[in-house]
């Protein structure tokens, strides 16, 4: 029997077991999915387990999306460019990196026939999903990216790899037309973004990477 993970750093909230095994029965698939809960340190030992096949596949969630990359052979070109790893799987003796955030990102707003073509993205957060939100944005079209972190930091070091992202301090609010919250802000049931959308305007869609 073939065994996948998720990993992360809090797992509890993940709903990918209950998914994954869902359509596993449906489809009569020998494997189980499961989840993992990982320190930095343990992430060289977990890839190694894909090398020696004792797990077959892993699915990255927060905070390990840049962080796996240094423990992997190859990655796909949307992962490298991307630089953000969601998928882990070996391939001709190689252990592979991929991402389908990207893809996600992209569907997920075409199943709610939702163009973003010529329209203001604001992106709260720059994390490890949030160079997939952007290349998916620049890929849709988006006339303007906007991009704040409650760290300005670890912002402008996206704004250098990403060109035309205009930072914005966290808190301030601007016209956006699609705003998205790529933060963690949101697994806890007390967790509050703190920021006043009342005066945003009508006709906006607010997108919750964070389920």
């Amino acid at each position: 029997m073939k065994k996948y993970l998720v990993i992360g750093n809090p797992i509890e909230h993940s709903l990918s077991p209950k998914l994954h095994n869902h359509w596993i029965r449906e489809n009569n698939i020998k494997a189980v999915y499961d989840m993992k809960k990982l320190n930095e340190n343990d992430i060289k030992r977990i890839i190694s387990e894909i090398k020696n096949e004792k797990v077959h596949g892993i699915n990255v969630t927060i905070p390990f999306k840049k962080s796996v990359i240094p423990f992997l052979d190859k990655l796909t070109p949307i992962a490298n460019e991307a630089q953000s790893v969601n998928t882990i799987f070996k391939k001709d003796n190689k252990i592979i990196g991929d991402n389908t955030d990207i893809g996600g990102f992209e569907k997920s707003l075409k199943n709610i026939r939702y163009s973003v073509k010529n329209k203001k993205a604001f992106i709260l957060g720059a994390g490890g999903v949030a160079p997939s939100i952007i290349l998916a944005l620049k890929k849709l079209g988006a006339s303007k990216i906007y991009l704040s972190n409650r760290t300005k930091e670890k912002a402008k070091n996206l704004s250098k790899i990403h060109s035309n992202i205009k930072i914005v301090d966290w808190g301030k609010n601007i016209d956006f037309d699609i705003i998205i919250n790529a933060t963690s802000l949101g697994l806890k049931d007390d967790d509050k973004i703190r920021l006043d959308f009342n005066k945003s305007g009508p006709n906006k869609l607010f997108y919750d990477v964070i389920y």
